[in-house]
């Protein structure tokens, strides 16, 4: 089969490669659309520390199931389904705590086992969901980033009433707007250098969108969802939080970055700083929240490519009309 190859010091190859087979307990699927993220961008350029390589990213996917290993019940050849890809062990003191995102021995798909970027994936049933009658394959690969925006706002619920500020307008920037805003929150502002962005935040649900320094009031919010990963938006987001604020990262930042911090403002103001990675137990959620989301993926998903031209799918996902971009790999 065809699989795109990271190697982790920026290389990108479309290669082929054997074709997974189904082992006990296990479907392979052919994937129809795999999204973008920050994560994969970090991973092409080697810039993500728990990576390993060399390895076919794509961890927000859906696709149809066609091969089905031994022991595998309700599931057969034929079925759509998408896929949680953070293969937790089930066993660990994080796993048994119900965090299974910090498993001390997560596989995630996509990012240290083979991901969707290929013609054919294999994965465990345990991470594999029956897709919804009348979700396309677009919609069903967006469940994923609804995942980890749903987990992340799990904890700092509630928002209702809340002055939100959100550092970064691309797709989980946007997903957090709409659902900030269906939680009732009192205002919505987007910090976000891209015009084109800033004008995607608005119909999203922002009350307002600015330009990195346009925002010049401090200490006014109750919520910041950090979404960029730029280091500098987390040291301003920290002098945007009002008493007893909240600083929600989500941003992947670079494992090497660094700003000041005045533990200082932690006590006087008694802030909170929470940090949200991937998407926990909030999958199956998802799954059903996508079914009051049509229009999402019309909204949402700007580019589509071939698994062939990958390197030119990242290149877009850096430009400021990207919202969301997917790879089909059976075009």
């Amino acid at each position: 089969m065809r699989a795109v190859i990271l190697d982790g010091k920026g290389s990108i190859e479309v290669a082929e490669i054997d074709d997974p087979v189904a082992g006990a307990g296990e479907v392979v699927i052919a994937p129809e659309a795999v999204g973008i993220c920050g994560t994969d961008i970090h991973l092409a350029s080697g810039d993500y520390p728990t990576g390993t390589f060399p390895v076919v990213p794509g961890h927000e996917f859906a696709g149809t199931i066609v091969e089905v290993g031994s022991g595998v019940n309700g599931f057969t050849v034929g079925d759509r389904v998408c896929v949680d890809p953070n293969v937790a062990c089930g066993r660990c003191d994080q796993c048994q705590a119900g965090a299974v995102n910090l498993c001390r021995n997560l596989v995630p798909i996509g990012v240290t086992s083979n991901g969707a970027v290929a013609e054919l994936v294999k994965v465990p049933t345990s991470v594999v969901f029956a897709l919804p009658d009348g979700i396309d394959w677009t919609t069903a690969a967006l469940i994923e980033p609804l995942a980890c925006v749903l987990h992340a706002l799990g904890r700092v619920d509630p928002v209702a009433g809340k002055r939100v500020l959100i550092y970064g307008a691309g797709s989980i920037g946007l997903l957090a707007a709409a659902l900030v805003k269906a939680r009732g929150a009192a205002s919505i502002d987007i910090v976000e250098p891209s015009p084109v962005r800033r004008e995607a935040a608005l119909e999203f649900g922002a009350n307002n969108a600015y330009a990195p320094g346009e925002r010049t009031t401090e200490r006014d919010v109750d919520l910041v969802i950090e979404a960029s990963g730029h280091p500098s938006a987390v040291k301003d987001a920290i002098a945007k939080l009002a008493e007893r604020g909240t600083l929600l990262q989500m941003g992947v930042v670079s494992p090497t970055a660094s700003i000041d911090l005045f533990p200082y403002d932690l006590f006087d103001r008694e802030l909170s700083f929470v940090g949200s990675q991937s998407l926990a137990t909030s999958y199956p959620a998802a799954v059903e929240a996508i079914k009051e989301l049509p229009e999402l993926a019309s909204r949402m998903v700007t580019h589509t490519f071939g698994l062939a031209d990958y390197a030119a799918a990242l290149e877009a996902a850096h430009s400021e009309s990207a919202r969301k971009v997917h790879i089909l790999p059976q075009r």
